[in-house]
């Protein structure tokens, strides 16, 4: 990258961070708030969680020790989930909606690198922002940190080979991770609170009822935004997209 673009890039990114924080209304949910859900549905989803994370806290330090160089688009794939995911609408009882912004990061590393970006990113949100919370991080992380990356990694590879279209292929693997992550949350909250009537089949239909009219504008926008952001990066970071793609099978 040239120093003007990094200059430029950062000044954008902390701008939006600054004006993200300023603006962000008090103790709104993150995905699932905290205590929202019981203490039985939060540590089963602590469970499945933390492996996935383990597993890529060692791709990260495996990436960052090879290759220091990369550090910057770490950042940056940090920085475009945090400001992405901080910009909510409030939904669901004790939920929310909002870009998730971790598809640019998975196509960029890998779905187990995004998941250690993505549960950071979370865990500030909860500490600084009253963004969710630590006992539904387990949750809140599977569903945007884990499954959201994996399938937009899988979907940006099919479409890619199916198409020869990279741009078709990436806003499609924002787009659909992003819509993927409330159909996960849709299903958390279905679990914890299945309908009296219907049971958890019926509840999960009007919990992704009730997102779907926000999300899927937002995945649309996300999806164009993430294909602009990677445009950029292909004009001022060739050097490092080079280096990704010799060493990505090796950070899976």
């Amino acid at each position: 990258m040239k120093l003007k673009q990094l200059i430029s890039l950062g000044l954008i990114t902390a701008t939006s961070v600054t004006v993200t924080i300023l603006a962000a209304p008090p103790a709104q949910a993150m995905h699932i708030m905290e205590g929202f859900l019981p203490v039985t549905w939060a540590i089963f989803w602590w469970i499945l969680f933390l492996p996935f994370f383990w597993l890529g806290l060692r791709s990260l330090n495996q990436i960052t020790k090879d290759y220091p160089e990369l550090k910057l688009l770490l950042a940056l794939a940090g920085a475009f989930t945090f400001v992405l995911s901080a910009l909510k609408i409030p939904s669901v009882t004790g939920s929310s909606s909002h870009p998730t912004g971790t598809g640019l990061g998975a196509v960029l590393f890998s779905p187990l690198i995004m998941t250690v970006l993505g549960s950071f990113v979370l865990l500030f949100q909860a500490l600084l922002l009253a963004h969710g919370g630590l006992t539904t991080l387990g949750a809140n992380a599977f569903s945007m940190a884990v499954v959201g990356p994996i399938v937009a990694y899988g979907l940006y590879g099919l479409v890619l080979q199916v198409s020869g279209r990279q741009t078709v292929a990436l806003f499609l693997a924002a787009a659909v991770a992003n819509l993927i992550t409330y159909v996960v949350t849709s299903l958390q909250l279905a679990l914890a609170f299945p309908a009296p009537e219907g049971g958890i089949l019926s509840s999960f239909i009007k919990f992704a009822g009730i997102f779907a009219i926000t999300q899927i504008p937002l995945a649309i926008s996300e999806g164009l935004l993430t294909v602009l952001v990677w445009n950029w990066l292909v004009t001022y970071s060739q050097e490092q997209l080079q280096v990704l793609q010799q060493i990505k099978p090796k950070s899976l």
